[in-house]
């Protein structure tokens, strides 16, 4: 437990306890914070973390992963949830059908083996815990998974050899063709398939029956066994007045290859849904080429460096860890990592992100971030968790799922009973409780939702677009209104010349002799008119005596005169004329920039020699970002601290109107600004995740534009790795996209079951055609997922 801090702190965790119903006994040791708990068997530990929660104190939760083997349909997760559910300490359990994995949240210290022995009594194994690797390396597939696969394509290769001469005879039957074996070879061939390459089946369906529950294996097992075993009835008793009796080796047989076919398919197509994680964690060396102080390199594992070393990275390299720059200049190519499409400029004191390759320079680079705690790894964390979580959406499939095994078994009696009550022909009742059987497919339903969602955040990571769960991606497609913050979101953050305005000397002297008195300078607008004077290619005389005046501005000699540049006040102070361009100073102001004033010592006193005004650019794709997210419908909002005039000066540049621009709100006012918003619907706040983190938690969904910070990932629901507002357009497209990935999924999933059962029950399904319906139902669900792999997102350069 946590906030416990003396004796007192223990008692009142001990009442709290006590009053709970079904709690025996209760005793908190405040050395080692823990609670003993004694109860009757009836209390959960949800009810125990609230009644230590509602004293003031907290319970340490830890997030425990474990690898599902054995799950074949959406019954057994219900089964496998509901199983480590009851586990003492355990506060909720969410189980993946297609990662086949499950996460389970419980109080520290809940023992490992307690939620193992849980799953086998469930009927399922956990695997054992991969060995670590080194950070961000792809891991190498057990060797028993990769035996697993390899077995699974031996299986359903000899299950087609055999089962072809049972089911080439029925291709002759519409021309009056005859081919069939004999009764007899027809059992060699099918007693295999049956019994050894279909006895996954059954192991998975004993398992499921002695944990008292239903899933796929049994609905295959009963319908098999059945045709299996009416044919085997047939031949060994039935004596038919001339050929051989009816029997129906062949439908088994050619089920259970359709349904090992279908779970190989299955299986191929749910790694290509994790496409994107293993691209990703394949992207950090295994080895980084470590300078020592006395200058000599030496290549070590990548697990080994730490914070501070200073890392050698060749031409043509990945960086192998998160650092600064600081020898060497090149290019750095990190569409991987954040999906920016161009080459990025690298020199000294600029950062550079792990997995990224370098392109033409030698660079050393200072190491910041190594391991688990690299940009990298906080990526592949958090797309592997949003794949890891179930969308709203899941939890009408999961009570479905509940359910549906036991109602499909039913249905099966039921048309066994009618149609042999009926017409006395219990074999062709037998056939057709046998294809309601084998129709029946909860595995589409398992599959419908996760598969979408994996193959959704997937290729939005590779876009540089980052979902932080499922709830976030379901939230952004019906979104209605997108707040943007101004400065650093819609402009690029940094200031620039944007006017240069002069009296007796022209222009390019103004900004001559303002660069001479900045250069030096790291100030944001001495930056500005270093760059403006560099990009005009113009010769900066060198300053003398340049000294700050604090809070007024600068000043320093030029060719042996004393010049000033600042505020307004700065020349008031000493008695400069600023008249003459007064006019042109207010203007500018109005459109909501800065305005420095620049004067030079005549000899008889200072006099004007010209201004120079600083703005805040839009960004070059902002303007086209609006317009998209217009286009989408929604309406788009500007939320800036700024004042009126500059707010609405980039407002017009951009496309906003007037009326959808808020200005002059203080960083405090900006969540109550969203709240505000949301009334008239959905609402998302985009801005740069560190100030703004208040709205952006306050938003439906939070938007933070950046370089994916951890106040960022925290804060927001969707983090974009570069500083490019289109990207809030294509996190809603591939949003809605994905949500309707899910849609026709579980379109398809549920139609299947709807239109197949009752044509089954009708005697309309041959039980082979069931038997490939229902293979082929979970092979479409993920072969449309797979589609989302074509998107492509409209920030591209």
């Amino acid at each position: 437990m946590t906030g416990m801090t003396c004796a007192s702190c223990a008692g009142r965790v001990e009442k709290a306890l006590a009053k709970v119903p079904g709690v025996l006994s209760a005793s908190v040791n405040l050395a080692t914070e823990t609670a003993d708990v004694g109860t009757d068997g009836s209390v959960s530990a949800a009810a125990i973390t609230t009644a230590v929660e509602g004293a003031g104190y907290g319970v340490a939760i830890e997030e425990v992963s474990m690898a599902i083997l054995g799950m074949t349909c959406a019954s057994c997760v219900g089964r496998v949830e509901k199983a480590l559910a009851k586990v003492p300490g355990v506060q909720s359990a969410s189980v993946n059908l297609a990662t086949e994995t499950a996460s389970v949240r419980v109080t520290a210290g809940t023992p490992r083996e307690a939620l193992v022995q849980a799953v086998a009594t469930a009927g399922y194994e956990v695997a054992p815990e991969a060995a670590p690797t080194a950070a961000g390396t792809a891991p190498t597939p057990p060797p028993a998974q990769v035996a697993a696969h390899d077995r699974e394509r031996r299986h359903l290769i000899l299950a087609a050899l055999l089962s072809l001469p049972l089911a080439v005879p029925m291709l002759g039957m519409p021309f009056d063709q005859h081919w069939a074996l004999p009764g007899w070879w027809q059992l060699v061939l099918a007693t295999p398939v049956q019994f050894w390459l279909g006895a996954r089946f059954y192991r998975a369906a004993w398992k499921a029956l002695k944990a008292r529950a239903g899933n796929m294996d049994v609905l295959v097992a009963l319908g098999t066994s059945a045709g299996y075993g009416l044919s085997l009835y047939h031949l060994l008793f039935t004596k038919p007045h001339h050929g051989e009796p009816p029997l129906y080796f062949e439908a088994s047989a050619v089920i259970i290859t359709l349904i090992l076919m279908g779970k190989w398919l299955e299986a191929r197509a749910k790694r290509q849904t994790t496409e994107a994680i293993r691209a990703l964690q394949a992207l950090r060396p295994a080895t980084a080429r470590v300078r020592h102080a006395n200058g000599h390199e030496q290549e070590v594992p990548v697990a080994s460096v730490v914070v501070g070393d200073h890392v050698v990275v060749r031409p043509g390299e990945r960086f192998p860890v998160d650092g600064d720059v600081i020898e060497g200049r090149s290019h750095s190519d990190e569409s991987l990592v954040s999906g920016e499409s161009l080459p990025v400029a690298k020199e000294p004191g600029d950062r550079v992100t792990g997995g990224a390759v370098n392109a033409e320079g030698r660079l050393v680079v200072r190491t910041t971030a190594v391991g688990a705690e690299s940009a990298l790894a906080r990526i592949i964390r958090l797309v592997e968790d949003a794949q890891a979580k179930k969308a709203p959406i899941q939890r009408i499939v999961d009570r479905v799922s509940a359910v549906f095994v036991p109602v499909v078994v039913v249905i099966a009696l039921a048309t066994l009973l009618a149609w042999g009550l009926a017409s006395g022909d219990w074999t062709q009742a037998v056939l057709n409780a046998v294809a309601v059987l084998v129709i029946a497919c909860p595995c589409a339903l398992g599959l419908a939702t996760p598969t979408a969602i994996m193959a959704g955040t997937g290729v939005a990571a590779r876009a540089g677009i980052l979902i932080k769960d499922a709830e976030a991606l379901e939230t952004t497609r019906a979104l209605r209104t997108v707040a943007f913050d101004k400065t650093g979101t819609l402009t690029a953050g940094r200031p620039r010349v944007v006017a240069v305005e002069a009296l007796d000397a022209g222009p390019d002297a103004v900004l001559s002799e303002a660069a001479a008195l900045q250069s030096g300078s790291e100030h944001p607008l001495a930056r500005a008119v270093l760059d403006a004077a560099g990009e005009a290619k113009l010769a900066v005389a060198p300053a003398t005596g340049i000294a700050a005046i604090p809070g007024r501005g600068i000043e320093g000699r030029i060719a042996g005169r004393r010049h000033l540049l600042g505020s307004g006040r700065l020349m008031q102070e000493h008695g400069i004329r600023t008249a003459p361009l007064d006019a042109a100073a207010q203007r500018l102001a109005a459109q909501g920039r800065t305005v420095s004033w620049l004067a030079a010592d005549t000899g008889a006193g200072f006099a004007l020699r010209g201004l120079l005004a600083f703005g805040d650019p839009p960004r070059a794709e902002a303007t086209e970002a609006i317009a998209a997210l217009h286009a989408m419908g929604l309406r788009t909002v500007m939320v800036s601290g700024d004042n009126r005039g500059a707010a609405n000066a980039i407002a017009s540049a951009l496309g906003i109107a007037p009326e959808d621009v808020m200005a002059e709100v203080l960083p405090g006012e900006k969540a109550e600004v969203i709240r505000g918003l949301a009334h008239e619907g959905r609402v998302a706040m985009v801005g740069d995740g560190i100030n703004d983190a208040p709205a952006l938690a306050a938003a439906d969904v939070g938007f933070a534009m950046g370089s994916g910070t951890d106040v960022a990932m925290h804060a927001a629901g969707v983090t974009l790795m570069r500083p490019d507002p289109r990207l809030v357009a294509d996190a809603i497209d591939i949003s809605r996209r994905t949500t309707r990935k899910i849609h026709q999924n579980l379109f398809w999933a549920f139609i299947y079951n709807l239109v197949g059962i009752p044509l089954a029950a009708a005697g309309l399904l041959n039980p082979v055609v069931a038997g490939a319906a229902m293979a082929l139902s979970s092979v479409s669900v993920v072969s449309n997922t797979l589609l989302l792999r074509r998107w492509s997102p409209r920030a591209r350069h």
